[in-house]
This record gives C-alpha cells, structure tokens and sequence, in this order.
C-alpha cells in the first residue's frame, strides 16, 4: 500500500539551470521510492551532469517527461503542492513539509498528487503558485533558509515517505478530488460569469480572483461539487425566464 501511495506523486522541476540538480533530484526520488520526475523547460537535459549526479537512478532519469508548461505537468493531478522558502502575497495557504506531506499522502491513496519547485535561481514565478493550491516550506533556519533545489527535493521526498508509512487506511470510500485541469476550467467559467455580470471590472480587477482561488483551495474540491458549482455558475448566469 505504501509503495502504490509514493508511486502516486510526481514531482516537477521548474526550469532547471544545472542539470547535476536534475540528477540529484532522480537520486532522491528513487530512495524514498516516489513516482515520477517531470521537468519543465529544463535548461539542459539530457545532459552528462544529470547522468553523474543520478548514482543509481539512471532508470529515473530515463522515464523522466520533459514538459513544455506547468500546466502540462499538473495534468491529472488531484492536488498541487508548491515548495518554496519565502511568504508570498498571492493568495495561496502556506503550511510546513511536514503537514503538506500528510496531506498529500491523503490524497495520493487513490489519486495522484504533484510536488513542484522552481529554479535555482529565481524559485516560483507567482503565476506558476497560482496553478498550485497549497504552498510547503520547510523550516530552516531563517538565517539562512536557502536550500539547494535537490536538497530541497530530498527534505520532502523523507517527509512525504515519513508520511506514507504512517498512514492508516481511514473507514468509508476515498474522496475523488477533481483533477487540476477540472478545477482550472472552473476558475475560468467563474471569472468569465464574474466579467459578465459586471460583478469584476477588468479593469481594477484587485486580488479577487486569487481571494477565491485560496479558498477552494482550502475545501480540495471534489469532482461533484466542481460539477455542482459550475451548474450553480451556469443557472445564476443564464436565469430561466418565468
């Protein structure tokens, strides 16, 4: 049970400098026994560095997709974590490694989860946190909180095995998330109705739509409600006349 939840996260590098961090990263993920390495834009790979690094983990390397966005990466996904060190003002809940891999692994018994980190050199773009719905950090010393990008991968690779040997299957049926494309369609009929309807005016559109990202976010929406609150979009926008 264990090895199907760890199989059932995907971690994704955000274009990648170094391909050695590459390497690294395919190292951690193969002892901490997690699924797949998705790399998106990655500066150079395949490259010889990332094969040096790797020690072992050539067969991780091998399967590794190389993606064209994030979005492409997170396909599928049921739950989106971004790692990061610093606070951001977008408006997306932030929690330690420790209780983001306990969620995760939630999740991951029956659908798969995605774990994502930016470059080495400027981290996250604030619009790829945005795609995401729950930021990690993890609790370094805040003198010097920077962590190399494989290393970083290693703390929550541990954390998140750490967490799935402890999880116990809970009683009743799994709850079925809706994927991320699921949810992205959503955020987009909702803004649409919301343009619509004079509700949002384009053009001082303030932080309402990253306000209500963050809080579906926090209710991890199931398939159904994502089809109940879009029925409810559709009906408020299209009123049946009477």
């Amino acid at each position: 049970m264990t090895a199907d939840i760890l199989k059932n996260i995907r971690v994704v590098l955000c274009e990648t400098a170094h391909p050695g961090n590459i390497g690294a990263a395919a190292r951690a993920l193969k002892t901490m026994g997690l699924g797949p390495l998705l790399l998106v834009a990655p500066w150079r790979f395949p490259d010889p560095q990332a094969d040096w690094l790797a020690v072992g983990a050539i067969d991780v390397l091998a399967r590794a997709r190389v993606c064209a966005s994030l979005d492409e990466a997170l396909a599928g996904a049921a739950f989106t974590v971004a790692c990061t060190a610093r606070s951001r003002e977008i408006a997306v809940p932030m929690v330690a490694a420790r209780e983001a891999a306990a969620r995760m692994v939630e999740v991951a018994r029956a659908q798969p989860v995605a774990l994502v980190f930016g470059s080495e050199t400027s981290g996250l773009t604030a619009a790829e946190v945005k795609l995401c719905q729950l930021l990690a950090t993890i609790p370094a010393d805040p003198e010097f909180s920077s962590l190399n990008v494989a290393a970083a991968v290693q703390v929550m690779a541990y954390e998140l095995r750490i967490a799935a040997l402890g999880e116990t299957m809970p009683d009743g049926k799994a709850r079925e998330h809706a994927t991320h494309e699921e949810v992205e369609r959503f955020y987009e009929h909702l803004e649409r109705s919301m343009l619509e309807t004079g509700f949002l005016n384009p053009e001082h559109p303030t932080k309402l739509m990253p306000r209500l990202r963050r809080l579906f976010s926090r209710a991890q929406l199931e398939k159904e409600e994502v089809s109940i609150l879009r029925g409810v979009i559709k009906a408020l926008s299209h009123p049946k006349k009477r």
